[in-house]
């Protein structure tokens, strides 16, 4: 972190937390986050209620970003509703809309410990504590993100998703795709699949729409963060819980749900909130959504190394997974 930088947190933080006075003592860029930057902050507090110290992260955007993610300020406005709806979320503090102080908008979270790294939570057993009551957990807070419905002023930014949210993803990724300099054949025959195949409409929620394995945090106890909010909007609930069971997010784990246990305890955590049993629901039909929608995002990251607006090995190794999800999306539907 530059020493501007450094001055205009400060006094940012310093501001909005009614200190005396703030000295970062600790700032470091943590890993992980390909669309936003994520800056750990540990900071001496002088006066005020959040003296003698914070210890924070200040989540801002990335050098270039994926379409139909959200700015930091909506994502901001999420968190906060998720918060209040009592899912485990990093609190969130404080927002700047004010680009010119750091050269991007951002926002300041709580600093919350444990590890979200997916490869390390499917593989070691100490982390998360008992599996089958993280899984219940999980699936209580999915319930709890999904208690939150429309209409909502704070959340007034997010688009209505009209007669079908199904056939408005197929709608969006077939823009995609038909303007991409590439063609991608077996991902056009998936596309069409999900078309014939919709489902009418049901109860509008709020979708996660990256609620997976990778994307919270836990330590040796259990659950301490659902994390990344950034492509959060009104769908179906059904969307949330292909995401999370699909082959595409369990990283070499056995567990079907998420790669770390039974769906069964997944689905009877989500059912302890929602009183909905997720047993006889189509959830395949959105298992092959995900496969699809995860495609075109690879294919959309790597767009942004090819296309050099940013130059990232780990951008460029995304887009190899393309042949490995279109494989996975003619298996699923090669039956059906």
């Amino acid at each position: 972190m530059n020493e501007p930088m450094r001055s205009a947190l400060e006094a940012f933080i310093g501001q909005q937390a009614g200190a005396e006075r703030v000295a970062i003592e600790e700032a470091k860029l943590l890993s992980g986050g390909s669309i936003q930057e994520n800056w750990f902050i540990r900071a001496a507090v002088s006066g005020g209620p959040f003296a003698p110290e914070l210890k924070l992260v200040v989540r801002t955007d990335a050098p270039s970003g994926v379409a139909n993610s959200h700015g930091r300020a909506e994502e901001f406005a999420l968190l906060k509703a998720a918060h209040a709806a009592g899912v485990t979320v990093p609190e969130p503090l404080w927002l700047c809309r004010d680009a010119t102080l750091i050269g991007k908008q951002f926002f300041v979270m709580r600093f919350v410990g444990g590890v979200a790294a997916s490869h390390l939570v499917v593989r070691d057993a100490t982390l998360g504590g008992d599996r089958r009551a993280l899984l219940e957990r999980l699936g209580a807070e999915l319930g709890r993100i999904h208690s939150i419905r429309p209409p909502r002023t704070d959340l007034a930014f997010l688009p209505a998703p009209g007669s079908s949210p199904a056939l408005q993803h197929v709608a969006r990724m077939r823009r995609f795709l038909d303007g991409h300099r590439s063609t991608h054949p077996a991902l056009e025959w998936g596309l069409r699949w999900l078309e014939i195949h919709a489902p009418e409409r049901g109860e509008l929620v709020l979708c996660h729409r990256d609620f997976r394995t990778g994307n919270y945090m836990v330590d040796e106890n259990g659950l301490t963060a659902i994390l990344d909010w950034e492509f959060t909007g009104w769908g179906d609930a059904l969307e949330d819980v292909g995401w999370f069971c699909a082959k595409c997010w369990r990283f070499g784990g056995q567990g079907e749900a998420g790669g770390i246990g039974a769906r069964a305890d997944f689905y009877r955590g989500y059912a302890s909130v929602t009183g909905r049993r997720l047993e006889g629901e189509d959830i395949h039909y959105w298992e092959v959504m995900a496969h699809l929608n995860w495609a075109v995002i690879a294919v959309q990251q790597a767009e942004r190394h090819l296309c050099g607006e940013e130059s990232s090995l780990m951008l460029a190794l995304t887009g190899h997974i393309v042949p490995e999800l279109e494989y996975e999306i003619l298996t699923l539907t090669e039956t059906r």
